[in-house]
């Protein structure tokens, strides 16, 4: 059994929005799949086509086979191989099409509309259409991230965790870490710095060491921070993520992205400003006078902070 799974990081998987660049974070939310599918095919031999700037989140992961890089010739390789299951979960009509060329008896996720010259779903793919339409619409309910992507493909949500290839050795030195930066993609997920200087303050204050976030340049040096501290505080970021796969207590902040759509393995607690009507917007620049992450108290971010370093002692 051959499985290649297109997941470069070019658009988000379950967003509308398409660009040119990499999401990390959405290519390590992908990871659970990896798990989902082994435990139908034990014998499957994964592929993993990705970008050159998400190499580092797979590199080394034990349940890949082979991860090829895009580059310019990669797509003609992969037009004269065979495979029994092509899973597309790139938008961009361009690698809609590779998938299309792609020899192999099953397809899932997104495939080229020669008539529009965009993207559509294959047969076994049309919820995730439903999903991006709806996406930003006023739901009580939704399921977690995670979770819709692997039903989506017809496999069994389990609770299967992210799969990073590298492990940091690290040892613990910070009580908190603050991941306070957030990438080019969707600015309004950042709290304004200000208010970033006076949750570390007040956690200095209560006698707590405090770390700011290390390690953008190297995913490796990323990862070796993280895991060096007991509770990471977070905006809705790759950081989240990565804290997540590396078993660490978290406390999530979230402004214009959904918190259902994070599945926190047991592992933290997501906090939000309720003061906005429009949350979710889902929108990467915000369209009005007062932005979510401006307004959103200080206080109980510290408490919850609180109660996760506690938790993470019992």
């Amino acid at each position: 059994m051959k499985i290649l799974i297109i997941k470069l990081g070019y658009s988000e998987t379950l967003d509308p929005e398409m660009g040119k660049v990499t999401s990390l974070g959405d290519v390590l939310r992908t990871t659970p799949l990896l798990t989902a599918l082994l435990e139908l095919h034990p014998s499957a031999q994964i592929t993993w086509l990705v970008d050159e700037a998400a190499f580092g989140l797979l590199a080394g992961n034990m349940l890949i086979h082979r991860i090829l890089v895009a580059d310019a010739f990669v797509p003609f390789q992969l037009m004269r191989e065979k495979f029994d299951i092509v899973i597309n979960l790139e938008k961009h009509p361009g690698v809609c099409a590779l998938a299309d060329m792609v020899d192999a008896w099953a397809r899932y996720g997104f495939r080229f509309d020669a008539a529009s010259g965009t993207y559509l779903a294959y047969e076994k793919g049309q919820a995730f259409i439903d999903y991006i339409r709806d996406k930003g619409q006023p739901l009580s309910d939704r399921s977690p991230w995670q979770q819709n992507l692997i039903e989506m493909l017809g496999l069994e949500w389990k609770e299967q965790p992210y799969v990073l290839g590298y492990q940091p050795g690290t040892e613990v030195r910070f009580d908190v870490g603050l991941n306070h930066l957030v990438g080019s993609k969707w600015p309004t997920k950042r709290m304004p710095e200000a208010r970033w200087a006076e949750v570390a303050n007040a956690l200095e204050a209560r006698g707590l060491s405090v770390s700011w976030q290390e390690g953008l340049d190297n995913i490796q040096c990323y990862c070796d921070w993280l895991s060096s501290c007991r509770v990471v505080l977070t905006q809705d970021s790759l950081g989240l993520h990565l804290a997540l796969a590396l078993k660490r207590r978290v406390v999530g902040l979230f402004g214009p992205s959904d918190p259902q759509e994070v599945f926190l393995y047991g592992s933290g607690e997501l906090h939000r400003h309720e003061g906005c009507p429009h949350m979710p917007c889902c929108q990467p620049h915000c369209a009005w006078e007062e932005h979510c992450m401006s307004s959103i108290a200080t206080e109980p971010i510290i408490e919850a902070v609180l109660r996760q370093l506690q938790a993470g002692e019992r």
